[in-house]
């Protein structure tokens, strides 16, 4: 395991000790210990090597030995026991938005709750309210938040799915009975939220292949094993399904197995148009089986380029396909640098220069420091005179890197519920950048809310929208707005629209940011860091963009140092004038 990996299972003992009302101190070692390593600007393997982790603060011999352990088998029998003993329903009870660990075990202690049907019972029969800190309003809350976990199912993170399916995948991959396979479905395609987990592989002999998937550590459950497909259920409680065929089949199923329904339904019709038929194992013709190598191949014999995972919804692709218009989607290393990062002067957990550098160590050449404004008490929020203090910092790191990388001075400054920024003019005017986002008061009218927003954008002295929605995936639903309002507004100012790459938000979604792009907004896709490791989300709002059919040059944060600058001062210029 890597260390954010490592730093999952750390903080998810902690909770699942919480829940079970264990020693607050040991529950909070864990949290510590799991803090400690995220800050930690070295590799892992390295901390582990050097004794820099063992010399940690908070971290003691039994947690080291814990973690050297993941770190280098990816297993830890406590931890697995520990999923195992707790009631997989208390778990679930901590999607509900506000119930923490402690209320979890208040629940179960003063009402022997142990699932959502628990809980729904409990609430519906005005059992919670009565408990001492809950009351009626959390009493409803909880039941507005059961109807909301309950719409998302068993869904899962995007980031959660790839880091769950990684080991899975490379264990099926280096099989010797493995000729090629690949990871299918909307995992695939990039969603923001996964069901189960697909993977598909050829052989010439898939019986091995399968009985040893369903031995892997990470299966804690055998739902079905068969000669061609075998499915387990993680530790994690997440489905995932392994399926194998021979090589000759290998692109017409991972082509079916990818998705999505309704792009096969029209790969299908389009193949029987020109007296083809396509299923998931070929694609046969008048005078027998057409044979394809690759997905690229299929697609060619149907008239089209090859469409990319991200764009297969049938949402325009096929007309872009035949007529050689599809996008060339970004990647990850078109990216130049970002904004909207948080350093320990307000809710960050690294400092300014530790920002900078882990910047730098992922080849950007430069980073915009983005803390929070002065409403946002609970996080810190900055006032003028911190502000300064920072722009000091700031000047002194730009000297000491020159020409080789800068850093932008930026806010993240509150939109209060009228549509005012925080800070005053003058204060907002000497910051590079200004992203203003909305952090309270969710619950006003979809025209009130639109219109808090719109005034935002049109101030002269703002660059960018902050998580337009203020949605946190498969945990809240966003606050009610007119997204093509803001969106036009976002279009007839110039100011961008951020995709707020941190998994849990990926806000914009790809829809709207498709709709932003037909209108010409600028789109920046920013990770919303708030320590160094949190800089490689920018993957995800990377995904978001290319199922957004966005390429490089639709994306502002993938030009130089030098373009970005002069673009911040012509957005102040234009909105002023």
């Amino acid at each position: 395991m890597n260390t954010e990996q490592v730093a999952r299972v750390l903080d998810e003992m902690g909770t699942l000790l919480e829940i079970r009302g264990e020693n607050p101190f040991r529950c909070r070692a864990y949290h510590n210990a799991a803090q400690t390593l995220r800050a930690m600007p070295s590799d892992l393997t390295e901390a582990l090597s050097s004794g820099k982790l063992a010399e940690a603060s908070g971290i003691g011999s039994t947690l080291f030995a814990k973690i050297a352990q993941l770190a280098t088998t990816g297993r830890l029998a406590e931890f697995e026991e520990l999923k195992r003993s707790t009631p997989p329903g208390l778990v679930a009870l901590l999607r509900i938005p506000g119930l923490g660990p402690k209320k979890i075990k208040a629940l179960r202690d003063a009402l022997s709750i142990e699932s959502l049907v628990d809980l729904r019972a409990a609430a519906e029969a005005g059992k919670i309210a009565p408990i001492k800190g809950f009351g009626a309003k959390t009493e409803a809350k909880i039941l507005e938040g059961i109807a909301f976990v309950e719409s998302v199912g068993d869904r899962i993170l995007l980031s959660d799915a790839l880091r769950l399916i990684a080991p899975i995948f490379a264990a099926v991959n280096r099989h010797p009975k493995v000729i090629r396979s690949e990871i299918c479905g909307s995992l695939r395609r990039r969603k923001e939220t996964i069901g189960d987990l697909d993977i598909l592989f050829s052989s010439d002999d898939p019986g091995p292949v399968l009985d040893d998937f369903v031995r892997l550590p990470q299966a804690a459950q055998v739902l079905a094993h068969g000669s061609t497909k075998a499915s387990v259920r993680l530790i994690e409680g997440v489905q995932c399904d392994l399926r194998g065929v021979r090589d000759a089949e290998f692109p017409f199923a991972l082509n079916y197995f990818t998705g999505s329904k309704e792009h096969n339904i029209v790969m299908r019709r389009r193949a029987i148009a020109r007296g083809l038929k396509l299923s998931e194992y070929s694609l046969e013709g008048p005078g027998g089986a057409i044979a394809c190598r690759s997905e690229a191949d299929i697609y060619k014999a149907l008239g089209l380029a090859e469409i990319p995972p991200e764009l297969r919804e049938d949402r325009g692709e096929f007309e872009a396909a035949e007529h050689g218009k599809l996008p060339h989607l970004i990647t990850q290393t078109d990216l130049t640098g970002t904004f909207h990062c948080h350093t320990t002067y307000s809710d960050g957990s690294a400092s300014l220069q530790e920002m900078a550098d882990g910047a730098r160590s992922l080849g950007l050449r430069y980073l915009g420091i983005a803390d929070h404004s002065k409403s946002a008490g609970y996080a810190g929020g900055l006032s003028a005179d911190r502000v300064l203090e920072q722009r000091l910092e700031i000047d002194k790191l730009n000297q000491k890197y020159g020409d080789s990388f800068r850093i932008f001075k930026g806010t993240e400054c509150d939109i209060m519920t009228d549509g005012s920024l925080d800070y005053p003019d003058d204060l907002l005017a000497g910051f590079d950048y200004v992203v203003a986002s909305v952090h309270s008061n969710f619950g006003l009218s979809r025209a009130a809310m639109t219109a808090r927003i719109v005034r935002a954008i049109r101030h002269p002295l703002t660059t960018m929208l902050g998580h337009p929605t203020g949605r946190l995936l498969l945990a809240r639903e966003g606050y009610d707005v007119d997204l093509d309002a803001v969106i036009e507004a976002a279009a007839e100012t110039g100011t961008m629209i951020e995709i707020n790459a941190n998994p849990h938000r990926l806000d914009l979604d790809d829809v709207h940011c498709r709709r932003a792009k037909d209108r010409g907004v600028r789109i920046v896709i920013n990770p919303d860091a708030h320590e160094v490791e949190g800089l490689k989300d920018l993957e995800f709002g990377v995904y978001v963009a290319r199922r957004g059919g966005l390429s490089r040059d639709e994306v502002v944060n993938t030009r130089s140092t030098e373009s970005i600058a002069a673009l911040f001062e012509r957005i102040r210029s234009e909105k002023s004038t």
